[in-house]
């Protein structure tokens, strides 16, 4: 039976819009249980064992949300009136309600780059003279894929570039990995090699992994056991979590591989509306395209929040990131078939406008 246009909705807004899979619901109900707070959990003990052995890191600590984890680093790491080094486009300046500032007092450099990548040389500019007038440079933080900047993939020659310049001055090393898995799909290199250039890393599985809650925080056990009375501090102490730890678990044994299905799909949407007169698709960093594509309407369709609107109405969700800049992000939720529904949809608009 055909489905009226009507009924037929593509949320391309965010990957963090997946439900469970059945599969994944049947882990969560299965999964063995405890108090996390009280320290047997065994779900989520299981689940912090597995990453860190996959990323290579000695342990891990599984948090709500990749905000908490990204903030837990840099509590851990900083000390009140430091500055942190990171691209002016990051996800912990942009995203996460002045964080640095509120829970750890420390100032955020903010550096250029063509789609939120940076180099060596701007590390080594951002530096602080030792003096008491200034604040210490203290920490780096890479977001890998970059959000803002349409998925952007670091490569492992430009990371290693620019922590090599991190190391000289003494910087601590985290990477905001929300999409790791989609960087990793995308370049090709093995986790544990990228992982190894860094002191800690944050991962989210609540993305394009397909969780329907949580992150991971991973780095030196001493730094994670430490990390663990900030995060019951914070508030983040779960008890029953394993349910949650048992998604992740889940999507981090099946659903790492299938992210290649979201970046074939976003090639497919980005090809098929790079065509439609009065739209413009930001073209990919380096040409590797990951899950999210950046596309922008022609400024007299009313702006890009006036354009999602309109899509919103026929069935086709996005997010308006800017006023001339639209967001869609492909996901496990949306096969080919949808990609091809959406194109349609925005050719549609596109020509009404």
């Amino acid at each position: 039976m055909n489905t009226p246009e009507s009924d037929i909705s593509i949320d391309l807004r965010s990957d963090t819009v997946t439900r469970p899979t059945d599969a994944m619901w049947d882990a969560m109900r299965s999964a063995p249980l405890g108090d996390d707070v009280l320290g047997d959990e065994p779900s989520v003990q299981a689940f912090e064992e597995a990453v860190a052995e996959r990323i290579g890191k000695e342990a891990a600590l599984f948090t709500p949300s990749g905000t908490m984890a990204n903030q837990l680093a840099i509590r851990g790491a900083c000390e009140a009136g430091d500055e942190i080094i990171a691209h002016r486009e990051s996800h912990i300046i942009h995203y996460e309600t002045g964080g640095p500032a509120a829970l750890s007092g420390c100032m955020v450099a903010g550096l250029d780059g063509e789609a939120g990548v940076f180099t060596a040389e701007a590390v080594h500019a951002a530096i602080r003279h030792r003096d008491i007038h200034a604040p210490r440079s203290r920490m780096l933080v890479v977001e890998n894929t970059h959000n803002r900047g349409g998925g952007a993939v670091w490569s492992m020659e430009r990371f290693r570039s620019v922590t090599g310049a991190a190391r000289e001055h003494g910087l601590h090393v985290h990477v905001d990995g929300a999409r790791f898995f989609n960087a990793v799909t995308a370049a090709g290199y093995k986790p544990s090699e990228f992982a190894a250039l860094t002191d800690t890393m944050s991962i989210c599985f609540s993305k394009g992994l397909g969780a329907p809650v949580g992150s991971v925080l991973l780095g030196p056990r001493k730094f994670i056991d430490r990390s663990r009375r900030f995060r019951k501090m914070l508030g983040g102490g779960m008890r029953q979590s394993g349910i949650l730890a048992a998604a992740g678990h889940h999507a981090l044994d099946h659903h790492v591989a299938r992210l290649a299905d979201d970046h074939a799909n976003a090639v497919r949407l980005a090809d098929g509306i790079a065509g439609i007169d009065g739209i413009k698709v930001d073209p990919p960093f380096e040409g590797l395209r990951t899950n999210i594509v950046f596309f922008r309407p022609d400024p007299a369709s009313g702006g890009a929040h006036a354009v999602a609107d309109r899509l919103s109405a026929r069935g086709v969700k996005v997010l308006a990131l800017d006023p001339d800049r639209i967001r869609a992000i492909t996901h496990l939720d949306v096969d080919a078939a949808g990609v091809d529904h959406a194109i349609q949809i925005i050719a549609e608009v596109a020509r009404t406008t």
